[in-house]
C-alpha cells in the first residue's frame, strides 16, 4: 500500500468575479479566504469591519486545480482520498467527473485508477456556494426556526461559519483537510475500531474492503501480546488482553498511560494508541464515573479555534490545551455548532488527561431529517464514532446543543407544524449508531436535557442545565439561587486583551465600540452587568478594566457556587475557553491566544482546594485525593487591615468532598459593613470577602510600593501594600503585545506583598511596568 499526498501546485479561480485574477496560488489544506488573503486580494477578515466587506466570498463559486504526474505501479486499486471538502464540491479528474459532495463533516474516497494517465494528470475541485445550496434546500423543504437568520441547518457544514453571537459570518470553501492518492491490492483496512475495557481487554473491530475473496489473515499486537485469525468476509473482531494493564485516568485522578496497538491485514497496517478505562453516566444525577470513581467536571466549552480550521496546528492546540490544564480544567466540551475536531485534538486530550464531551454538530436550530440529510448525518456519525473510539479521553457523545430546549421553550412548535426538526436524529439515529459502534461510551440526547423527552429540558433538578438568565437579564449573584445537578453552559462577557483589541481595530482612540461585539445588546449588557459591583466607567481604560474584572468575578461566583454543591452537583462547563477571532465575548483566552483576567480567576475557582462563602457559611471544597486538614483562621478586619475579631476552627475535609463551616457570630456579622472585610486561611487556601459590594465599601486610596527588576525571561515586579489593594493587576501587553504575566486580580491586605513575573523580550522601564494603565487596582488614585 502506498499513499501520495496531493498538496502541491494548486491554484484558485472563480468565473464569477472579474476582480479576482484568473489564477491565484492556493494552499492545500486551506480555504478560499486564506488563499485570497495570502495573495493580497483581500484584507484580514478579522480586522475592523472587513467581515462585512467580504460577505461575497461565501456566495461565490470557486475552483481549485492542480496538475500532478503519475506512473503505473503494481497495485490493483488507486483511490483519491479526500479527508475534508468544504462543502459543496464537484471533483473532476482528467475531464471526467468522479464525484460530488455536500458535507464538510465527512471524508470521501473515489476509485480513480481507471482515469489516471501515465504522465500529467489534472485534478479540479469545484466548490459551489454554500449559501446557494442551503437556500435551495430550505426553499424545497420549508424554513426551520433557529437562533439566527442564516440557512446553516440546511447544509452539513460548520454552523458557526454563518456567524454567531461571538463569531463572524465568514462562509468558507476549500480543501480543508488532506487529500491524496492511496494505492492498494487485495485488501485494505477500511476501519479499525478498538473498544477498550478497564480490565485490559481490547476488542479490535475491523472492516475490510477487498478485491479478492481469498482468505486473509488479520493480526493485532499490543504490549507484546498478539492475536490473529482468518478473515473470509468483510468484518472481523480480535480480542486481546494485556495482563496487569495500567489504567488511564482523567487529570487529577491518576496517570494517563497508553499502549501502542498495531493491526495488520496483508500489506495493510494500522497504528493507534489506546488507553484502558471505563466510563459510566448516571443519567438521573448526570454524574460521570471513570474507572468506578465519580468525577466532578471542571470544564470549559470549546468552539473552533479559528474560523479557518486548516490554520489550527497541533502546536496551537497544544498551547490552548496547556492553558486549559494550567487553569485546573479537566474536561473540554466540543460544542455542537463547530466540528468533529482533528486527530491531534483528541490525541493531545489523551496525553494530558483532559476529558472530552463531544456534541454531534447540531446547534440552536430545527434541522430537517429528510434526504439527503438523513443519509449524510448517518454517514458522518458512523465515520467519527468509529474514528474516535481509539481515544480514552472521549467520555460522552451528545446529540445536539440547545435544540431540544428550542423545540420545547422557544416557540418552535408553532412555526414547525408537522415538519421534521431533528428529534429522529437525537432520540433514534444517533443513539443507535453509538450503541452499535461504541457501546463503551454513554450517549446523551442533547444539552440542556432532563433525561426524558416529556420533561422540561432545562430543569436544574435533573440532567444538564444551561444558565443564561445571568448575562442576558439577571445579576450574576442569581447563580446563588440555583441548585443544579450539572451546568453544561453558563458565562459572562468581557473584552479581549488590550493588545488584541489594538491589533483588531484601527480606531483612534480606542473606545468600547472598537471591539467586535456580536451579542444582541452586548455593550449595554456589559455596563448593566456591573450592577452594584463596580462603578460605571468614565473612560475607555476604566471600561476595559472594570468589565474584565466583572467577567472574572461573575464566572468565579458561579463556579464556586456550583462546586460548593458537590456531590449533588457534579459538574460545571464554563462558556467558553477560547475565541476564533478578536472579539468581546465569554472566553477566558481571547482570539489572539492572550489570557484574560477570567483565566486567572478560573484557575483559582477550579483549584483542587477552594474556600468560598455560600449561604452565610464557609464551604471548604476538597477535590483532591488526600484529606484537607488544619486550622481554619477567620479574621474580621477593618479595611485599614486592623483585626477586629479572630476565630480558629480545626477542620478536616475528606477527599472529593465539601465541608461547610458556620461562621462564628464574631466574624459573621460586621460592625460596619462598609468598612470591614473577612479573611480566611486554611493551609495554602485563602479568601478575602467583603460584607458589602465594592461600590458601597469605604475603600481607602491605594497606597503601595512597587518596583521591577530584570529576571530570567523578563521582569519580576514586586508590589507591597501599605493600604488595602483591591483586584491588583498588571497588563504588560500594553507595553509589548507578546508580553504576559503569571497572575492577575490579587487583593492584598496592608503589609502583604505580591510578586508578578512578566515574560517579555523587550526592554521595559520600571516606571512603565508599575504605572497607570499597566498596573491597576480598583481603589487606585485616578491619574
Amino acid at each position: 500500500m502506498t499513499y501520495r499526498p496531493l498538496h502541491d501546485g494548486w491554484t484558485l479561480s472563480s468565473r464569477d468575479l472579474a476582480t479576482v485574477p484568473a489564477s491565484v496560488p492556493a494552499s492545500v489544506p486551506g480555504c478560499v479566504h486564506t488563499d485570497l488573503l495570502a495573495a493580497g486580494i483581500i484584507e484580514d477578515p478579522y480586522l475592523d469591519d472587513n467581515e462585512h466587506r467580504l460577505a461575497w466570498i461565501g456566495r461565490t463559486e470557486w475552483t481549485y486545480r492542480t496538475t500532478f504526474t503519475w506512473s503505473p505501479d503494481e497495485h490493483e486499486r488507486t483511490d483519491l482520498v479526500c479527508e475534508g471538502l468544504d462543502t459543496v464540491a464537484t471533483l473532476t479528474l482528467n475531464g471526467v467527473r468522479i464525484g460530488e459532495t455536500a458535507n464538510q463533516h465527512r471524508s470521501y474516497r473515489f476509485p480513480v485508477r481507471h482515469l489516471l494517465r501515465d504522465g500529467d494528470n489534472e485534478l479540479t475541485v469545484h466548490f459551489g456556494s454554500a449559501y446557494a445550496y442551503a437556500e435551495e434546500r430550505r426553499a424545497a423543504l420549508g424554513a426551520r426556526p433557529g437562533a439566527y437568520d442564516e440557512p446553516y441547518p440546511f447544509i452539513r457544514k460548520m454552523a458557526c461559519n454563518f456567524g454567531w453571537d461571538w463569531g463572524p459570518t465568514l462562509v468558507t470553501a476549500g480543501i480543508w483537510r488532506p487529500i491524496g492518492l492511496e494505492s492498494w491490492s487485495g485488501a485494505r483496512l477500511a476501519e479499525v475500531r478498538p473498544l477498550t475495557h478497564a480490565d485490559g481487554i481490547v476488542d479490535v473491530h475491523v472492516r475490510v474492503e477487498r478485491t479478492t475473496e481469498d482468505p486473509l489473515t488479520l493480526s493485532a499486537e499490543i504490549a507484546g501480546i498478539t492475536a490473529e485469525q482468518r478473515v473470509d468476509g468483510r468484518d472481523a473482531v480480535l480480542s486481546l488482553k494485556v495482563p496487569d494493564a495500567e489504567t488511564w485516568w482523567p487529570r487529577g485522578y491518576g496517570d494517563q498511560p497508553r499502549y501502542d496497538l498495531t493491526v495488520r491485514l496483508g500489506e495493510a497496517e494500522w497504528h493507534g494508541r489506546i488507553g484502558f478505562r471505563s466510563v459510566e453516566l448516571d443519567r438521573e444525577a448526570f454524574r460521570l464515573t471513570v474507572n468506578g470513581v465519580p468525577v466532578f467536571v471542571r470544564g470549559v466549552n470549546w468552539i473552533p479555534d479559528d474560523c479557518f480550521p486548516a490554520r489550527v496546528t497541533r502546536e496551537r492546540l497544544a498551547e490552548r490545551f496547556g492553558q486549559a490544564a494550567a487553569a485546573g480544567i479537566n474536561l473540554l466540551r466540543v460544542w455542537g455548532g463547530g466540528l468533529y475536531e482533528s486527530d491531534d485534538f483528541y490525541d493531545l486530550a489523551d496525553e494530558l488527561g483532559l476529558l472530552v464531551w463531544q456534541d454531534f454538530p447540531f446547534a440552536c436550530a430545527a434541522y430537517p431529517e429528510e434526504e439527503p440529510f438523513r443519509s449524510e448525518v448517518e454517514a458522518e456519525a458512523r465515520q467519527h464514532v468509529a474514528r474516535l473510539a481509539t481515544h480514552p479521553s472521549l467520555v460522552l457523545w451528545c446529540g445536539n446543543n440547545e435544540n431540544l430546549e428550542g423545540h420545547a421553550d422557544w416557540g418552535w412548535r408553532d412555526e414547525l407544524g408537522h415538519r421534521s426538526w431533528g428529534a429522529g436524529f437525537y432520540h433514534d439515529l444517533l443513539p443507535s449508531i453509538v450503541a452499535e459502534l461504541d457501546p463503551t461510551r454513554p450517549y446523551w440526547p442533547g444539552s440542556p436535557y432532563s433525561g426524558a423527552p416529556a420533561l422540561p429540558p432545562n430543569d436544574p433538578a435533573a440532567g444538564t442545565v444551561h444558565i443564561w438568565d445571568v448575562w442576558n437579564r439577571a445579576d450574576y449573584t442569581r447563580y446563588a439561587a440555583y441548585k443544579p445537578r450539572f451546568v453544561a453552559e453558563f458565562g459572562f462577557q468581557g473584552p479581549p486583551a488590550y493588545a488584541t483589541l489594538r491589533r483588531a481595530s484601527s480606531h483612534e482612540p480606542l473606545t468600547p465600540d472598537s471591539s467586535h461585539q456580536k451579542a444582541i445588546d452586548g455593550q449595554a449588557k456589559l455596563l448593566r452587568g456591573l450592577g452594584e459591583h463596580l462603578p460605571q466607567p468614565g473612560t475607555f481604560e476604566d471600561w476595559h478594566y472594570y468589565t474584565q474584572v466583572n467577567q472574572a468575578r461573575a464566572v468565579a461566583f458561579g463556579v464556586e457556587r456550583f462546586r460548593s454543591l458537590m456531590p449533588y452537583c457534579m459538574g460545571t462547563i464554563v462558556w467558553q475557553l477560547n475565541d476564533c477571532w478578536p472579539v468581546t465575548s465569554w472566553s477566558a483566552v481571547d482570539g489572539d491566544a492572550r489570557r484574560k483576567p477570567l483565566w486567572y480567576a478560573l484557575r483559582r475557582a477550579y483549584a483542587d482546594r477552594l474556600l468560598t462563602l455560600q449561604d452565610g457559611e464557609l464551604a471548604l471544597v476538597n477535590d483532591a485525593a488526600e484529606p484537607w486538614t488544619g486550622e481554619l483562621h477567620l479574621v474580621r478586619r477593618a479595611v485599614s487591615g486592623e483585626p477586629l475579631a479572630k476565630e480558629v476552627v480545626a477542620v478536616r475535609v475528606e477527599p472529593r468532598s465539601v465541608t461547610r463551616v458556620a461562621l462564628p457570630p464574631s466574624v459573621a456579622v460586621p460592625g460596619d459593613p462598609a468598612g470591614e472585610l473577612l479573611s480566611a486561611r486554611l493551609g495554602g487556601g485563602r479568601l478575602v470577602a467583603f460584607y458589602a459590594e465594592d461600590t458601597a465599601v469605604a475603600l481607602p486610596p491605594a497606597a503601595y510600593e512597587a518596583h521591577a527588576e530584570r529576571s530570567s525571561g523578563g521582569y519580576r515586579v514586586t508590589v507591597t501594600a501599605t493600604s488595602l489593594l483591591r483586584e491588583l493587576a498588571i497588563f504588560p501587553d500594553r507595553l509589548d503585545p507578546d508580553a504576559s504575566v503569571d497572575d492577575q486580580l490579587v487583593t492584598l491586605l496592608p503589609g502583604e506583598s505580591a510578586v508578578f513575573h512578566v515574560t517579555t523580550a523587550r526592554e521595559l522601564t520600571p516606571q512603565e511596568l508599575t504605572g497607570f494603565p499597566v498596573l491597576r487596582c480598583l481603589n487606585e488614585p485616578k491619574p
